[in-house]
């Protein structure tokens, strides 16, 4: 086996298993204990000031 094609071949594995972990990673740590209710506040971000439905006339405006 030529050395560029052996080297190339490893590069390609250890990425691979890089990218393998790195993906766990970061589904563990959006799974973690204690994060459900940081992400459902942060999701909540754009209903927050809402008390009225808006008025179909003027959109930037709430109903009375």
């Amino acid at each position: 086996m030529e050395m560029p094609t052996l080297l190339q071949q490893i590069a390609d594995n250890w990425l691979l298993v890089w990218m393998g972990t790195f993906f766990l990673g970061v589904i563990l740590w959006v799974m973690r204990p204690g994060s459900r209710k940081l992400y459902s506040d942060t999701a909540n971000i754009p209903f927050r000031n809402e008390d009225r439905p808006v008025n179909p006339d003027h959109p930037k405006e709430p109903q009375p």
